[in-house]
């Protein structure tokens, strides 16, 4: 997550409340998929953005957990992730989002 869009996440969370906000990440990879959910729940952990010391505490999700999938139409899931959701290790993507998600501790 680059600095422009921690800056635009931090922004939308102080014009809403974080019961109307959900981030849904796309990121092909655990390392990167769990330090961007890590970033928006507990703070920039880089300490080099916006978001550095701001746990944001915001809802995150994977676009490959199938709470995500379910919730689109198949046709438009299937153009746009299918080939992510076949190439990627979607168990471990999901382990780390769901860890931050729900508030884990410093190592699973």
């Amino acid at each position: 997550m680059d600095l422009d869009d921690q800056a635009n996440v931090n922004r939308l969370a102080e014009e809403s409340s974080s019961e109307e906000m959900v981030v849904i990440l796309g990121q092909p990879d655990s390392n990167s998929a769990g330090l961007f959910a890590e970033t928006v729940t507990r703070g920039d952990p880089t300490w080099a953005g916006p978001l550095a010391g701001v746990p944001l505490g915001l809802p995150v999700y994977h676009i490959l957990e199938p709470e995500i999938r379910q919730s689109m139409d198949a046709d438009v899931y299937q153009e746009h992730v299918g080939l992510m959701e076949l190439s990627a290790d979607v168990d471990e993507i999901i382990k780390w989002v769901k860890f931050y998600r729900e508030g884990g501790g410093d190592t699973l």
